[in-house]
């Protein structure tokens, strides 16, 4: 008898360590192995015990088989068909049950289901926390002096939302009296209110105001008003009368009113902010005035050429000469970083140096032409020379008749004032090129008020002109220089000061310079409004000169990147008929060079 095929795959059996399970916490686990003692996956184990079930139920039925002929007629039928229905079920399990066990698919499918659930899971918690934690704006608090400040203020947060206390809106009818500048900008922001208040008009002010409903694009958020009493809790120490106090409460109540929004105390007063700190606020300082973050990255007007920037040139270069000027065109990297009217030097040792303004731009192309030197005698301003490359550049833009706007920054005792005054001179009594000299500055006290002085609007700006006086002194006597020119060794120091008017900035507003060369001394105490309300003053024919040291801000809340001066001078950089110089070396005295590095 021919022995049976034998068998092409290896079987499996699945082996318990007992066929019921023990009772109690020592209850050993069914574990599902394989023939060669691998364990098996979970779902194996889980249809291991269900075939063993029906099969222990299959033999039950069989061994009860002979006392179903001992019953009743209906009762064997019904056995019957038990019988015929168990022995199925006990034939399907034990071939199921590998299948579940050794199928691939299975296993992987098992195995999948939780990373799938794992998954959802996670996506869950982040969607949740993402509900829990959802993007807010901020809702900053607005002290009353940066509206008093900056009357745009409101309109400078974007996205953010904006909230005013009832004591900030006391605090403007306060200060909207008066023809001051802080007064003016508090009708301004009056004026605002109003505006945003008209349009939305018979709606509840609690659910806040579009900023962008009067034309401002940039505001996309929402002005909130205090329209009920707020619980404040303050320390005790704290006066709660002051309005500085009172801020502070309101700030305090809406971090509880509105625990899921970051709410900020927006101030220019510094103690206020220290105070807001101390107390667990977030305060921080207005900085959308300021034009510069870094006043390292102020525009000084003039760019060191490098070593090898002759080398680079090569073929492509280009000169010609025209009008007793000589003219290069250049190529290079050095020109991506080059401004229309901006000085470049090159000076090597050994080598001839160029000195010379960026007449205009193309391209990867610039037109340089070189400068008049005025540090020789010939060249002489009103008796004056220049005594450093820097007073050279600013001399070139003082006497270039198609510059209509120069800003002159630099430390104390760099000549800032001299070479205004000189170039002044020259061109009003020597050429007649502008009909007089105005010259007016920001009246800010350095120490205490002295009080109201007497006497005429030239009277009463008197003792702020004393630079003035001096360098006229200077400039009359030929203090230094023998040669004063032709007029300066005939006209007297009253035929001078004829053509000399001292003007107060109160009074400039509506007023048109026609032919004047103004001087704006002391520039860096004036707010950027002040500045552009000055300078819109030029008329036909009229070149304005503001100088000022960033370094001496007298002005409260200016700061060097909020000062006038630095806003235009970052402003007017690259336009063709304005220029800018940073003095850098002082030509008073050894004295003040000295203390203005080490004090």
């Amino acid at each position: 008898m021919p022995l049976p095929p034998a068998p092409k795959r290896r079987g499996d059996s699945v082996q318990a360590t007992s066929s019921t399970p023990a009772a109690g916490p020592n209850r050993k686990k069914l574990i599902a192995t394989s023939a060669s003692g691998d364990l098996l996956p979970p779902t194996a184990t889980a249809a291991s015990p269900a075939a063993a079930s029906k099969t222990r139920q299959s033999s039950a039925s069989t061994a009860a088989a002979p006392q179903i002929a001992a019953a009743t007629p209906r009762q064997r039928a019904a056995s019957q068909k038990s019988k015929a229905t168990l022995p199925a079920q006990a034939s399907a399990a034990p071939t199921a049950a590998p299948a579940s066990i050794n199928s691939p698919a299975t296993a992987s499918n098992a195995a999948a289901l939780p990373q799938r659930s794992k998954r959802s899971a996670s996506k869950a918690r982040r969607a949740g926390k993402g509900e829990a934690n959802g993007q807010h704006t901020r809702l900053f608090v607005l002290d009353t002096n940066v509206l008093l400040h900056d009357p745009t203020a409101l309109f400078r947060f974007e996205e953010h939302d904006i909230y005013l206390p009832l004591v900030v809106l006391e605090e403007l009818d306060t200060h909207k009296r008066g023809a001051t500048e802080v007064a003016r900008n508090g009708r301004q922001v009056s004026r605002s209110l109003d505006a945003l208040v008209s349009i939305a008009g018979q709606n509840d002010l609690s659910a806040g105001l579009p900023l962008d409903s009067t034309g401002q694009k940039q505001a996309r958020g929402k002005l909130l008003f205090q329209t009920t009493l707020l619980e404040q809790e303050l320390p005790q120490a704290l006066p709660q009368g002051k309005a500085d106090n009172q801020i502070l409460g309101v700030v305090h109540a809406l971090q509880k009113l509105h625990p899921e929004r970051e709410v900020i105390l927006v101030s220019k007063d510094i103690n206020m902010r220290v105070k807001a700190r101390a107390l667990g606020m977030a305060a921080e300082d207005y900085q959308n005035d300021r034009t510069l973050d870094d006043d390292e990255l102020l525009y000084s007007g003039a760019l060191a050429l490098p070593e090898n920037f002759w080398a680079r040139q090569g073929k492509k270069l280009e000169s010609w000469q025209s009008q007793g000027d000589t003219f290069y065109r250049v190529h290079g990297p050095a020109v991506q970083s080059m401004l229309v009217n901006q000085f470049v030097y090159y000076e090597k040792p050994g080598e001839a140096g160029l000195y010379a303004i960026v007449e205009s731009l193309q391209g990867d192309s610039a037109v340089l032409r070189t400068l008049r030197d005025y540090t020789s005698i010939k060249h002489n301003v009103w008796g004056v020379m220049a005594r450093n490359r820097e007073q050279n550049f600013a001399l070139n833009l003082l006497m270039n008749p198609e510059i209509d706007f120069v800003t002159i920054t630099g430390t104390a005792g760099t000549g800032k004032t001299l070479l205004a005054l000189a170039a002044g001179l020259t061109q009003v009594l020597d050429e007649r090129r502008y009909s007089e000299i105005i010259m007016t500055r920001a009246t800010v006290n350095v120490g205490e008020d002295i009080g109201f002085l007497p006497g005429t609007e030239e009277e009463k700006m008197g003792p702020w002109m004393g630079a003035l006086d001096d360098n006229l002194e200077f400039l009359s006597k030929g203090t230094g220089n023998q040669s004063g020119g032709d007029w300066g060794r005939a006209v007297s120091t009253d035929l001078i000061r004829s053509r000399i008017k001292i003007k107060s900035m109160n009074f400039m507003r509506g007023r048109t310079f026609l032919n004047k060369w103004v001087i704006i001394d002391e520039a860096q105490n004036l707010t950027p409004k002040q500045m552009k309300t000055l300078i819109t003053r030029a008329g036909p024919g009229s070149k304005i000169i503001c100088m000022g040291n960033l370094a001496q801000i007298d002005t409260p809340y200016l700061t060097e990147g909020s000062s006038g001066l630095t806003y235009a001078v970052d402003r007017f950089k690259g336009w063709p008929y304005s220029g800018h110089i940073t003095l850098a070396r002082g030509e008073r005295s050894r004295l003040a060079d000295f203390a203005s590095e080490v004090l």
